[in-house]
């Protein structure tokens, strides 16, 4: 069920107040904030992190030496935080009859528009 144009105005100025008080969460909250991390950061990262656990527990704990534990360490934590950046070209081109500059609103109004046209629903 469509929203009312009195609803819409309500929702774009929820959105606006909330870019103009905290543009950061705003941000974050938004509909691309999923798709910043790369999944293959992701994966190379949890990998990273197995690497790290088993030299840290075969090298370090089974021989009982420091310096390979706190090389495993050194591992891990270096996987964890390749794991968290950032993808570097996150920001997508806009698709057609989107608005570059548009709100959350118009962005959900045109993708619903997009799912209609290639069901062939017509209004």
């Amino acid at each position: 069920m469509p929203l009312s144009e009195h609803e819409q105005k309500m929702l774009e100025q929820l959105e606006k107040q909330l870019h103009e008080e905290d543009p950061k969460f705003a941000d974050s909250m938004g509909a691309d904030a999923l798709r910043r991390f790369s999944t293959r950061h992701i994966v190379l990262g949890v990998l990273g992190v197995i690497v790290g656990l088993l030299v840290l527990l075969l090298g370090g704990v089974q021989f009982s030496n420091i310096f390979v534990g706190v090389v495993g360490f050194l591992i891990m934590g270096a996987s964890v935080y390749y794991g968290t950046l950032r993808r570097a070209g996150h920001m997508r081109t806009p698709r057609s009859g989107h608005k570059p500059g548009g709100g959350f609103l118009s962005k959900l109004e045109s993708r619903w528009e997009e799912r209609r046209k290639e069901q062939g629903g017509g209004a």
